[in-house]
Order: C-alpha cells, then structure tokens, then sequence
C-alpha cells in the first residue's frame, strides 16, 4: 500500500495547516444554483476514479472514496495549499485497486479515517501533517465475502463507542425469482437475518463479522446509502432507497405513472427495535401511508395499520436515490440550517416513460425535531438540462455530503468525481424568504415536480413496436431509453459484443439472467439480470431483433426457432 499517483504537487509542509480565511467561490459558483449570500468554488474537477463519499479533516484535507479500479488504491485525499478553495495536491491510496461499484464510507472518527469497500469496513490512523495515512490499514468489519446488490456501506458513530453499517437486501422483495413478473415473496424473507438493516459494532475492535460479532438495531431497509448520527437529539437517521420494478412485475395494479412515484425513498428515525416493513410493506408518499407488497398480497389499495411498522418522519419522491445525508452543525451557515437535514440525491433509473428525477441537494426544516413537511431545493445544477431521458443525460449526480472544520459543506458527485464546496457569503441576520425565493422557482424543474400524468409521459402519443414495447416494460428501467446503461450497475446495449455478438450466447443470457458481474467494452457492471424465460420464443425474439437493430446495432435477426433450440438445450 504506497502512493502511486501524485496529480499536482506545489509545495508540502510537515505540518500544513489551513488559514482561516473563506476563499472567494468561482464566478458562476461552479455551475451550481444556490440561495443567495451562498458561493460554491470547485475543489477539483475530476478524479479517475469518480466520488463517492467524502471527510474533511481538522486541517482542511479532503479524504474521497472512490469506487473504480485504480492502481494504487480508490482512496484519495486532496490538499489546499494557496487557500484558494482548489486542490493543490492530490494523491490516492489503499489496500485494493478496486473496492466495487457500491464502496460508499468515508468518515473521520477520533484520529482514525473509517472507509468501506463493498465487503470491508477498515481504518487508518490519521497523523498530523501527513496527506496519506502512513499505517496499514485494519479490519473493522468484514461482510460476507461476496459482491451483491445494494452493498453501499455508509458508516455511522455515536457517542458510546459504536460504528453503525448497514447490509443491503440483494433483490426487490424478497422474491423467489427476482424481477420476474408475478414471482411471490418468500414468507419468511430469510435475508432478514443478516441483512436488509443496521448492525453497529465496537468502533476499535479489530476483524468483527457481520453475523457473529454485530448487533441489529434496524430491519425492513432493502437498501440504505445515506445515513448519520444526529449528536442533537442521540438518534440513527437515515434515507432509504425503496424497491423498483412495481409496474414491470406488477402492471395488473400498478400504471406506469405509479410505478414512477412509488414507493417513497423513506426518511426514518432509527430508534433500536426499528422496522421499515422491507420487503413486506413499503411506504406511499402520497397517501401517507404503509402499504402491503404486491409480493405478499398488495394491490396498491392494501395498507398495513398495525404499529409494529415503523413509519418514516418525511417520504421523498420514488427512485430519487438518496446518498448521502448530513445535519449541519457548523456556525458558517445561518442559524436556520441547524434545524434540518441535508440530503444528496443522485438521481433515478427507473422512472420511465418520465423524466428521470432527482439531482439535486435538498435541505429539509425541522422543527421541534421533525420535519416541517416542505423540501428546499438547496444546490441545483448538475444536470446540466431540465429534462433528463436517460440516465446518462445527467452531467453529474450529486453523490456526498460533508462539513469543514469551518463550516462549509463539500458535495461530491459521482460521474466525474467533481468536488464543490459551498460557503456562505451573505448576512446570515438577515437571511430568510426572499434569499430562498430563486431556489423556490427550481422545484418547477421536471427532475423535481411530481409529474403530470399525461402531459409529462414522454410516450404518450407515439406509436409502439412489439419488440420495443416489451424492451419498454422490462429493460429500459435499467438499459435506460437510448439502451447506453445507467453508467455504473447497467451495461450499455449499444456496441455491446453481447447484443452484436454470438446469437446462441445472448439468448442463453435472456433465458438463464445474470447475477455475476459482467465485462462490457472493457468495463465491469455488476447490477444483476433476472431470467426471461417468461417470455415465449416469438416475444424473446422480437425483443432481440429490437436490441440488435436499435442504438447504434447492425446485427443480424433471431428467429423464434432459435429461442426454442436454445430453452430446449438449457432445459435438458
């Protein structure tokens, strides 16, 4: 574990300490919309191996986790050596080139820096002066071994001693075939036992395991990435990411506009003894209420009344992807935003045939410490557009949060690995409803406004095809639209020598799916496929002579005959 890759280096000092002075903020804030008497300066445009959470230290050093093989070590830690608010010095380290796709923590805990791949929660002991930590790194936690879904491990501390990790649940609901139109949940889900929930651990205890060495404090959440303790009140807060795929498997009770807006990305309290419902129950935005799975007898109508359930203090808009969340503390910001959370939300994949939403860094008011029921939409501009199709149409998408030794509050996102920090500049005295009233304007854009059942279905009136209306109902949520993957989980369709490729290998993957990671133009994805073996031959084959004659692809047809020829042989 050795420095293998220095960007920039100025100048260095065994002891580096920051000034105190806030720098200016660039000139178009770094592209971003803000509240007035708020300024942004952009750290560092880019990192090569993207960002995903981040910790600033005492001393102003940026530490960044990144989740893309890099030579060296995904780990970076960025330096400000003029106070310019920029990047001077950057450097990256670790234990292993490449962490996985969902590798999220990066926290800074009493002198140690606390960070997570996929499978391993770890540390550094942190040394005054020095960018890049000079220990080994130790094991805190180790998970199963494996890669699945849903593996993003943010990390939490308390005041006591502990680390809070949450374990992903590998599929929708707990089905016995996943993302099959139809399938029925398993009853008991038995991923409640080790995962879908929140384990905390010892925060100096070497080499725990998940099963044998964590305590469960909260069950029922398929998939959680931003979460933190709130020193306030004492509590575990954090934003779900709820299950997809409610009008692919289940059009019967769902239209595509419900399966666009449900369920809520649920915002809960974690008192110990939490459940969220996963994958029995999800919670309705809307209706404001808990509601029973379609896996386990739900129609959209059926509602879960008991208390056993705990319910969410706020419901954000379906499939916004909440990654990151932070309650501000610092004495730079005006006085109200010590009374709320901030919340990154990266964005959708599956809300077609609407605008994909999300995008933005939002504040939520408390009062009383709860929610007053009214998002702010606080940094805006990273979309680059208003509508955006696909996925991919988005220029960034905001990934961490995190506060500086003096206030400000870094963003990261994760296309590019850009770094913002936000400062304000204004009169916090006087700060209120008119410094707020541009932004207000913003929650009009299409990634944010409830959309309008008819007037923003963006097929609404076009005439469809039968392969491309089942790619329609069952692919574009993940290939997206313009069949180019979502970047990161979902591999792109287009110039795939999957899709141009061997004809009896790509029906083999429709008909068996894919769970393992898969290499495509060179690039790993690792989001998992279910099997379409529900499809008849002739429906399977539309389906492929859609894929193989769309997005750029030339290929030759399939033929009924050859699905059949090909389901005989994999049921032999």
């Amino acid at each position: 574990m050795r420095i293998v890759l220095v960007l920039i280096i100025l100048a260095s000092s065994v002891f580096f300490t920051p000034s105190v002075n806030i720098p200016k903020g660039d000139p178009d804030n770094g592209g971003l919309f803000l509240p007035e008497g708020f300024r942004a300066v952009v750290v560092v445009d880019s990192l090569p191996a993207r960002a995903r959470h981040l910790a600033v230290n005492a001393n102003g050093d940026i530490y960044v986790k990144g989740n893309k093989p890099m030579e060296g070590g995904a780990n970076f830690v960025l330096r400000d050596l003029n106070n310019d608010g920029k990047a001077d010095s950057i450097r990256n380290f670790g234990p292993f080139p490449d962490e996985g796709a969902y590798a999220t923590g990066m926290r800074i805990h009493n002198g140690y820096l606390y960070t997570a791949s996929q499978n391993i929660v770890y540390r550094y002991k942190l040394t005054k002066g020095d960018m890049v930590p000079a220990s080994e790194p130790e094991i805190i936690v180790v998970d199963s071994g494996h890669r699945r879904e849903h593996d993003g491990k943010p990390l939490a501390f308390d005041d006591q001693g502990y680390i809070y990790v949450p374990f992903g649940g590998p599929s929708d609901a707990c089905q016995e075939a996943n993302r099959v139109p139809g399938s029925p949940g398993k009853f008991p889900c038995p991923l409640l036992d080790s995962n879908a929930g929140v384990w905390k651990f010892k925060a100096d205890k070497l080499n725990q395991f998940r099963t044998r060495d964590g305590i469960r404090v909260a069950t029922g959440m398929r998939s959680i990435v931003a979460m933190q303790w709130n020193k306030d009140d004492k509590t575990l807060y954090a934003v779900g990411h709820g299950r997809d795929g409610m009008g692919q498997t289940w059009p019967q009770y769902y239209t595509p506009w419900e399966s666009a807006m449900l369920p809520s990305e649920a915002f809960y309290k974690l008192k110990p003894g939490a459940d969220a419902g996963w994958p029995y129950y999800y919670y309705d935005q809307m209706k404001k209420k808990v509601m029973r799975n379609p896996e386990y007898g739900g129609d959209g109508k059926k509602e879960f009344k008991a208390d056993t359930i705990t319910k969410p203090i706020f419901g954000f808009g379906g499939h916004w992807a909440p990654n990151d969340l932070l309650f501000y503390t610092g004495n730079q910001f005006p006085e109200r935003y010590k009374k709320g959370a901030f919340v990154a939300f990266h964005g959708s994949t599956n809300r077609a045939p609407y605008p994909q939403a999300g995008y933005i860094v939002a504040f939520l008011p408390f009062e009383n410490g709860k929610p007053t029921g009214t998002l702010e939409v606080f940094a805006d501009g990273f979309t680059g557009l208003d509508t955006i199709i696909n996925t991919s149409d988005a220029v960034y998408r905001p990934m961490g949060l995190a506060q500086g030794p003096d206030g400000s509050l870094y963003i990261s996102e994760s296309n590019k690995g850009k770094i913002w920090r936000v400062m304000f500049k204004g009169d916090k005295a006087t700060f209120g409803s008119k410094q707020l009233a541009k932004m207000k304007k913003r929650e009009q854009r299409t990634y944010v406004k409830v959309p309008d059942e008819i007037k923003d279905n963006l097929d609404y009136g076009k005439p469809e095809f039968k392969g491309q209306m089942i790619y329609q109902t069952y692919c574009r949520a993940c290939h997206q639209r313009d069949g180019k993957g979502d970047g990161t989980r979902f591999p792109p369709l287009a110039q795939s020598e999957w899709v141009n490729g061997d004809k009896e290998k790509l029906i083999s993957v429709l008909l068996k799916g894919m769970t393992e990671p898969i290499m495509v133009a060179g690039k790993e994805y690792s989001g998992a496929m279910p099997p379409f073996n529900f499809l008849t031959d002739p429906q399977m084959a539309d389906l492929l002579n859609y894929i193989r004659t769309n997005f750029t692809n030339t290929a030759d047809s399939v033929m009924a005959e050859e699905v059949n020829q090909v389901r005989k042989k994999l049921t032999k």
